[in-house]
C-alpha cells in the first residue's frame, strides 16, 4: 500500500508543481482533494489505523508549514498542500519530505543569489535579522523586510525534495 500512496501523492505533487510554476499559487481544489483523497485511501485500506496514519501526517505537514508561513517563508497554498501530502504519506515521510524540500530550497535560493550577484548583501540582512531574533527574542526581526525577500515557487524545491524522500523510504 505504501507504493500506491507514494504514486498517488506523486500525481498531486506534479499537479501542484505545474500550477505553482504557472501562477505562483496552489488551488484549493487541489489541496482539499489531496487531503480528502489521502484520508479516504488510508481509511479504506487500513480502517481506523489508516485514518490515524493519515490524520497524523496531515497535521504534521500542515503545522510545520504553518510555522514556516508565519515567518514568511512559504505561502498559504503551500501550507494546505503539505497537509494533503501528509494525508497521503503519513507522519515520518511527510517530515522527511519537508526537510528535503527546505534543503533543496536553500540550494536553489543560494544559486539564484550567486546568479544575481546579491549574495553578500542578502547574507548580511539574514545575519542581522537572526541576530535581532536571538538578542531581542522577537519574531519581528524574522519577518522584517518581507518585500525584499527572495521569492520563487516553492514547488521547484518540493518536487526534488519529494523524490529524494521517497527514494530513501523505498530503498
Amino acid at each position: 500500500m505504501v507504493d500506491f500512496s507514494i504514486w498517488g501523492c506523486a500525481m498531486i505533487v506534479i499537479a501542484a508543481f505545474v500550477t505553482d510554476i504557472r501562477t505562483m499559487k496552489i488551488p484549493n481544489w487541489l489541496t482539499v482533494s489531496a487531503m480528502l483523497g489521502g484520508i479516504l485511501f488510508h481509511t479504506a485500506a487500513d480502517g481506523l489505523q489508516g485514518l490515524l496514519f493519515s490524520i497524523k501526517g496531515l497535521a504534521a505537514g500542515f503545522i510545520l508549514l504553518l510555522l514556516m508561513h508565519l515567518i514568511g517563508a512559504v505561502g498559504a497554498g503551500d501550507v494546505k498542500f503539505f497537509g494533503g501530502v501528509g494525508a497521503w504519506l503519513g507522519l515520518l515521510l511527510t517530515i522527511q519530505c519537508i526537510v528535503y524540500s527546505v534543503l533543496c530550497a536553500g540550494v536553489i535560493g543560494f544559486l539564484i543569489l550567486l546568479w544575481r550577484r546579491e549574495t553578500m548583501q542578502r547574507m548580511r540582512n539574514v545575519l542581522r535579522n537572526l541576530a535581532g531574533f536571538f538578542i531581542l527574542k522577537s519574531f519581528r526581526s524574522l519577518t522584517a523586510g518581507k518585500e525584499q525577500q527572495l521569492r520563487f515557487p516553492f514547488m521547484i524545491a518540493v518536487l526534488p525534495g519529494y523524490v529524494i524522500a521517497c527514494m530513501y523510504s523505498i530503498g
